[in-house]
């Protein structure tokens, strides 16, 4: 990986005016490598250690691509805990600071 910018990822410019926000300077291996695929369209499969940022890998390009302007659902996403529903919503939360997106984790228990 060399010299890649979260500026030449292809983002939503209030996306990464969220990510400079949260002090990221240069993406990770995970984020450089998942992030134009998925402004693509395309499914990534991806696995990296803890506290690579992989929910920035796929949580920059998905809030990048919603329309705010849409009353629909957007996005659904499915994690195994209600521990990781809240952590993810809090990192959504975060890198969606800039832009009019609603998030709401539901979970049971």
């Amino acid at each position: 990986m060399k010299n890649i910018d979260f500026n030449n990822l292809g983002l939503h410019s209030k996306v990464l005016q969220a990510i400079d926000n949260m002090g990221f300077e240069e993406p990770s291996q995970i984020q450089a490598e998942s992030i134009p695929i998925i402004l693509e369209g395309k499914d990534v499969i991806g696995q990296a250690q803890t506290g690579t940022g992989k929910t920035l890998a796929f949580g920059a390009p998905m809030l990048s691509k919603i329309d705010c302007n849409s009353k629909n659902i957007s996005s659904i996403i499915i994690t195994p805990t209600r521990e990781l529903a809240i952590q993810v919503n809090d990192e959504l939360s975060r890198i969606a600071k800039f832009r009019k997106i609603s998030l709401l984790p539901i979970y049971g228990g």
